[in-house]
């Protein structure tokens, strides 16, 4: 995906960090634009870090896993640019070991790893049910650590 507004930030970005990589990729969070923007925001405060994804997803659609050093322009629910973020660690665990401090990171309600597993459960019974698959605890879980680098 690629829009003015991406292309733009990417622009001033490498204005005042020339040695950049080149490549970089651009996303949102979610699954709506209500999703994207609430993520968004939460990335801009400071208070989102981390995300976690499906990685039956990245099998199915034969796409590389996210790696460390990678830039991410993340994207409001218009596809607006907000911001950069760069991937700090990537790693893959089952659900139900994903952690309490990662749970706190990806900064969401109340920040604890009940809320997580019951919001992160719900998201991706749906993605599973979108590919005819079922969901269990034991799916493998990307987990991805970020800081946000640059913002306008």
């Amino acid at each position: 995906m690629r829009n003015d507004s991406i292309i733009q930030m990417w622009e001033e970005y490498r204005k005042i960090n020339p040695n950049a990589p080149k490549h970089y990729e651009a996303w949102a969070f979610g699954d709506s634009k209500e999703m994207a923007n609430e993520l968004a925001n939460l990335v801009l405060e400071g208070k989102k870090t981390a995300t976690a994804s499906n990685y039956t997803l990245y099998e199915l659609e034969n796409e590389a896993l996210p790696l460390v050093g990678l830039h991410n322009i993340i994207l409001d629910g218009d596809g607006k640019a907000i911001g950069i973020a760069e991937t700090k660690s990537v790693e893959m665990v089952p659900f139900d070991e994903v952690t309490a401090e990662h749970a706190y990171l990806e900064g969401e309600g109340d920040r604890t790893l009940e809320y997580w597993r019951d919001v992160h459960e719900t998201f991706f019974k749906k993605e599973f049910k979108n590919i005819n698959q079922e969901f269990n605890y034991k799916i493998p879980v990307v987990c991805e650590r970020f800081k946000l680098i640059y913002k306008k």
